[in-house]
């Protein structure tokens, strides 16, 4: 095995590095990885061009990555369920197991959750890297390792579809057709809704949606979100049932209740400023329920037996590939989102 382990490093803002740091060793309940595939989420780049998501700041040298999947080297004492040579998917966030929040099941939620590539800890987004064996998934054989990275996205979408209630024979209103969108798509389309209308401000994106299997879509050209609503409503033949936002934009986010049935479910996933003007009586007299995601809990074996049992594939979403020492490259690639660019995956051993 190798003696070096490359790493991507952000040191701040724009200063992204190739890096050799030791290899790890794994603690007790933790595996060793040789990472595979690791794919560039949004908020990585977002770290990369501002230095901070939030409360959430780079202070120190931190590796990004968190949309992952390798291939167990070393098991630490204590585990049972995988050996050296399983292929895992990585669910990147550890929370403490033992407050209420993790005892009733939304462990998401934990006041001590360490989360990959978000401050203060590491990524893995390196040729090595150790993380909690119980929160690592073991692959069939069928799959492919980027199917595997592609769990942390689709996770989020089976969490923000479950808070939406979506279900069989449902109108469903999805704002953006950025990855997440497109996931929610194709995870609301597996849990039985019978039409979903997407929404971008690019007609390439709306394009690779109608291919995932949208039912209608609308290229937002205008930010009169009560006109959009209408024209909501026409393509579906009433406003939808649920609406999951995935832009975090004002006017997306107006829309979004204005383009939701009374009574509705209204799930904003996409985050933005952090202060909005939102028509919250329009919502309130029609009794359209707003509920907020924070990543996912429980999510993961759902989004792997999806894929795995072939009712969602996201495969399509990948356009462009990367070996680790094209880092700087990749992430160049994925800030640029030209026409065409959805999902950048990085191949961590060439």
């Amino acid at each position: 095995m190798t003696t070096e382990n490359l790493s991507a490093i952000l040191h701040t803002v724009n200063d992204l590095r190739l890096e050799n740091r030791p290899i790890p060793q794994p603690k007790e309940n933790e595996v060793l990885l040789r990472m595979d595939k690791v794919g560039i989420c949004g908020s990585d780049v977002h770290y990369w061009v501002n230095g901070r998501i939030g409360d959430f700041v780079v202070t120190k040298p931190m590796v990004l990555g968190h949309e992952a999947a390798g291939v167990v080297q070393e098991v630490g004492k204590g585990v049972t369920h995988l050996k050296a040579g399983d292929r895992v998917a990585i669910e990147p966030g550890v929370p403490c197991r033992t407050c209420d929040y993790c005892k009733g099941g939304r462990y998401n939620l934990c006041l001590e959750m360490a989360f990959c590539a978000t401050p203060p800890f590491d990524g893995n987004l390196a040729r090595f890297y150790t993380h909690a064996a119980d929160f690592c998934y073991k692959l069939p054989d069928h799959m492919t390792m980027e199917e595997g990275a592609l769990l942390e996205p689709l996770s989020v979408a089976v969490h923000a579809c479950r808070r939406a209630g979506v279900t069989i024979g449902q109108k469903i209103l999805i704002c953006g057709a950025g990855p997440i969108g497109l996931v929610c798509l194709l995870t609301a389309k597996a849990m039985g809704a019978s039409t979903v209308i997407i929404t971008d401000i690019s007609e390439s994106r709306l394009e690779v949606a109608k291919t995932l299997g949208a039912d209608h879509t609308l290229l937002v050209s205008q930010n009169d979100a009560e006109t959009l609503a209408q024209q909501v409503a026409e393509k579906l033949g009433s406003l939808s049932d649920v609406t999951i936002e995935c832009s975090g934009a004002e006017s997306s986010i107006r829309l979004a209740i204005f383009g939701t049935r009374s009574g509705g479910v209204v799930v904003l996933v996409g985050l933005g400023q952090a202060e909005i003007k939102v028509p919250i009586v329009n919502a309130a007299v029609r009794e359209v329920d707003i509920r907020g995601i924070f990543r996912y809990a429980n999510c993961y074996p759902t989004a792997l037996q999806l894929v795995a049992t072939g009712l969602v594939n996201v495969k399509p979403l990948i356009t462009h590939r990367f070996t680790l020492e094209e880092t700087v490259k990749a992430f160049e690639t994925a800030r640029a989102a030209a026409a065409g660019t959805i999902k950048v995956m990085i191949s961590c051993f060439d």
